[in-house]
């Protein structure tokens, strides 16, 4: 697609926002339509019981978890490879430490409403929404998060939204891991897109882990939003024979540079400075959100250099996914969702 190479890495020539379908044959379509009607009629009420009474009801995460396993079943996903970085294969029930738990934070890549499935039916986080443009979070529920791998990208969030810190977010929830997306907006998996500052507000203290979730076929990915994107995401769901699931986790990591950071930003409160950093001064607030980026001479929105913790968060995800890092964002994913709109119109 020559027309988008405008939002293709420069460096690498990788486009992480185009679609990924898998070649099907004539002759698989009767295989693929009879897979289709087979799962949908248990595909359906599975979802609508769960969103619509289980998730409100009392009841403990494992029934929660073996039902959204159920869904996923369903649908074909029938193996998932983990693998956890410095485990041996069969000795990861002996190093549970190696795992996301409750008080940790998980860092996944964002490339499909599975990602979202699948952590919820392991790890059963609280999931959030990051934004490019603030270190706060959106806390979400279950269905959200999954619309959201067919929203639109956002530079800054809705004016509804209530955003909250992840140091917030970890002390008002000790019994819940909490799962961050901080490319902020869904790829096709073929590299990691730069980081949201939401990771930044980590407590020293706090492990994190990277989580890398990649499909065999690739076709379930959902770089591009809109409800077309969400009808072929079902189709190639449901009449796929079946679909692999690559999980790696990386090894946890921590905010070293917690401690210092909060020390400037407590000096440029009395002071009234701006941090060149992290934008976190006088100068970096709107209506109490800290913001990211500073405007340049033409007016635009020029991007800062990630923090350390970002970098150390998004080299892990790009060694275990075995990707490349990527110079792009959200910005470049608006303007390439512009351009796709467009290109369907004429």
């Amino acid at each position: 697609m020559e027309k988008f190479s405008q939002y293709r890495d420069r460096g690498t020539q990788i486009a992480p926002f185009l679609e990924i379908a898998s070649p099907r044959s004539l002759s698989h379509l009767p295989l693929a339509v009879t897979l289709l009607l087979l799962r949908f009629p248990f595909f359906l009420p599975l979802c609508v019981t769960y969103f619509a009474i289980l998730q409100w009801l009392p009841i403990g995460s494992l029934v929660r978890k073996t039902w959204l396993w159920a869904i996923l079943l369903v649908t074909g996903v029938w193996w998932v490879d983990l693998q956890v970085e410095g485990v041996k294969k069969g000795s990861l029930s002996k190093q549970s430490t190696k795992l996301p738990r409750p008080g940790t934070v998980i860092v996944s890549s964002f490339t499909s409403p599975i990602d979202v499935l699948y952590l919820a039916a392991v790890f059963d986080p609280i999931f959030t929404a990051s934004y490019p443009g603030t270190e706060r979070l959106e806390r979400l529920t279950l269905l959200p998060a999954l619309v959201r791998a067919f929203s639109p990208p956002l530079h800054e969030p809705p004016p509804s939204a209530k955003l909250v810190s992840l140091s917030v977010l970890l002390a008002e929830n000790p019994t819940r891991s909490i799962a961050l997306f901080p490319e902020c907006t869904p790829t096709n998996g073929r590299g990691i897109l730069r980081f949201s500052p939401s990771l930044d507000d980590t407590p020293p203290k706090t492990p994190i882990f990277p989580i890398s979730i990649k499909y065999t076929p690739a076709d379930v990915t959902t770089p591009v939003p809109g409800w077309a994107s969400a009808g072929k995401f079902l189709w190639r769901l449901l009449s796929g024979t079946t679909h692999c699931v690559r999980v790696r986790i990386a090894g946890e990591i921590y905010n070293t540079g917690a401690s210092a950071r909060k020390e400037v930003g407590r000096k440029d409160d009395e002071d009234g400075s701006f941090d060149a950093e992290y934008g976190n001064g006088a100068s970096g607030k709107e209506n109490g959100v800290g913001r990211r980026g500073v405007e340049g001479e033409s007016g635009e929105v020029k991007e800062r250099p990630q923090s350390e913790l970002c970098e150390t968060g998004a080299e892990a995800l790009a060694r275990i996914g075995r990707v490349k890092r990527l110079n792009l964002g959200v910005r470049e994913k608006v303007g390439f969702v512009e351009a796709w709109k467009k290109n369907k119109t004429t």
